[in-house]
């Protein structure tokens, strides 16, 4: 990130000079322009219908051409200056910018079933960004055979938020209501909010659509329970419809980012009810891969320079812990603490009184009698209140 930063740096102050160059550019030959056509008006106007111009205009335009060649030699002078700059962002970018990427890679990692896999990630990642032509041409050229019901999915889900970018909530709440039971089971208040920003546009429309927003408030009744605060705002707002939301305390309703939030409320339920992750799993590979990148270019320089063998193999794993920050944390699985093992459907995590995990086996190992003694606290516990931590 440090080296983006200071590549970043080094082409603002490129973009500063051409913008304050062309500034001065314009400014100057605006003013030679302005010069030289007063300078023209005057010569026709002195020479009449005689060949032959007056010393003084002679002198005069001999002065106009000298001061036209010396603004274009600055001119040309300051541009030269500004191809330097350029230059120092080249060397900007090969100084902090690694090209030779490669190195940090292991032999044989893209075999024909992980290459598969990789094509497989690629196709569901264009799916879900609604390039379904890219996704179908990349299955025809690497040989996969991707089921159509598959894709439909996310066909659907990408017509919705294009309806939804474009403000259009009535495909969005289609969806939301064919859905309800699902929605409501994950507890999700999708519908709600898509209701609550269709009222909020009938409000826009002034006292002309009072009556037709009155009508639609009926669509709150089922969230009334769980939504009774906003629902009290939203009537509420329905006193200031004459004099103008904006101009009302209830200003906050009109506010803008709204249209994106319910676009990310969408996209996370549909998924969910997908099974799927909100992110692309192309996309947060990629983005592991670039927190990664700097310390593993490092690692793998001190690797060469010790001439340490075996450090960077075969395996399955790094050979450094790479902090990829909260946002990349899975807990897909847990390994023991005492017995350092990982768990599995027979030995799930057990979560005891204090809130420290520990595996099923370790607890019945560490039980004696009928107690059990937490071995981080230590707390004095009851086997049977550990309960089973499912990930």
């Amino acid at each position: 990130m440090d080296q983006c930063v200071n590549v970043e740096r080094e082409l603002e102050k490129v973009l500063q000079k051409f913008s304050s160059y062309g500034q001065h550019c314009d400014r100057t030959l605006e003013e030679l322009v302005e010069y030289t056509s007063g300078l023209k008006q005057e010569i026709l106007q002195t020479s009449g219908e005689d060949p032959e111009l007056p010393g003084t205009l002679t002198l005069v335009l001999s002065q106009c051409c000298k001061r036209v060649k010396d603004t274009v030699q600055k001119l040309a002078s300051h541009h030269k200056d500004i191809h330097s700059s350029v230059s120092r962002v080249g060397k900007a970018i090969d100084k902090n910018l690694d090209s030779d990427l490669g190195s940090v890679g292991i032999e044989g990692c893209w075999q024909a079933e992980s290459q598969q896999l990789l094509s497989e990630v690629m196709v569901e990642h264009f799916f879900r960004q609604g390039v379904l032509d890219v996704a179908e041409e990349l299955c025809q050229e690497a040989g996969l055979c991707i089921d159509p019901t598959q894709k439909e999915p996310f066909v659907e889900l990408n017509r919705i938020l294009e309806a939804l970018k474009l403000r259009d909530l009535r495909p969005a709440l289609e969806w939301a209501v064919e859905n309800r039971e699902m929605l409501v089971a994950q507890n999700s208040s999708l519908e709600f909010k898509l209701h609550r920003l269709n009222f909020i546009t009938l409000l826009m429309g002034g006292t002309a659509n009072q009556r037709e927003a009155l009508q639609y408030a009926k669509n709150f009744q089922p969230f009334a329970l769980n939504h009774q605060k906003d629902i009290q705002v939203l009537m509420g707002s329905l006193v200031y419809l004459r004099q103008g939301i904006e101009n009302s305390p209830y200003v906050h309703l009109l506010d803008s980012t709204q249209w994106s939030d319910i676009c990310d409320i969408f996209t996370r339920d549909a998924c969910s009810l997908l099974g799927l992750s909100v992110d692309s799993p192309l996309s947060v590979s990629f983005s592991a891969g670039c927190v990664a990148l700097p310390a593993l270019i490092n690692i793998k320089a001190v690797i060469e320079q010790r001439q340490c063998i075996g450090v960077w193999n075969q395996k399955d794993e790094l050979p450094i812990e790479v902090d990829l920050g909260k946002k990349c944390w899975y807990h897909s699985v847990f390994a023991c603490p005492i017995l350092r093992q990982q768990t599995t459907d027979n030995n799930p995590p057990m979560k005891l009184v204090c809130g420290h995990i520990i595996s099923k086996d370790a607890l019945n190992k560490m039980i004696n009698g009928s107690k059990l003694k937490c071995p981080y606290c230590p707390m004095e516990q009851v086997p049977a209140d550990a309960k089973q931590i499912y990930f």
